[in-house]
């Protein structure tokens, strides 16, 4: 999927927009979720759009507001185990159905999700 750009091939920073609204729309449903996010999530909301127009090829605009994404640092402050780890991609992958990714971007876009989460785990059950 190298030969062509994910953002521009989706709809560039309009289908973004629409991912990240829909994502957030079932964070602020989640009764688990919803309080591991801050009270306003414009700024979450904001930083997530620039994030991922970024990573999918779009315009560099969170290195040039924020620098190097450092993405798992970011989250260290918040508690992730498994099961939140589950229930976030479980919304981010019903988002990017409910908005309409198109194949290949949609498996390219699942598969990147379901690492990238894997990678933000910071609290582990204990080893029995």
């Amino acid at each position: 999927m190298n030969e062509f750009s994910i953002f521009e091939f989706v709809g560039g920073d309009e289908k973004f927009k629409q991912l990240v609204d829909e994502f957030y729309a079932r964070i602020e449903r989640d009764e688990v979720l919803r309080p591991i996010f801050p009270a306003d999530l414009e700024s979450g909301k904001r930083w997530q759009f620039l994030f991922l127009t970024q990573f999918f090829g779009g315009p560099a605009r969170y290195q040039q507001e924020r620098g190097h994404p450092r993405l798992r640092m970011r989250h260290m402050p918040f508690p992730i185990d498994a099961n939140v780890r589950q229930r976030w991609l479980t919304h981010m992958l019903a988002a990017i159905d409910a908005v309409g990714i198109a194949e290949p971007a949609r498996s390219t876009m699942r598969e990147y999700f379901e690492r990238g989460s894997e990678f933000m785990i910071n609290v582990y059950a204990p080893q029995e």
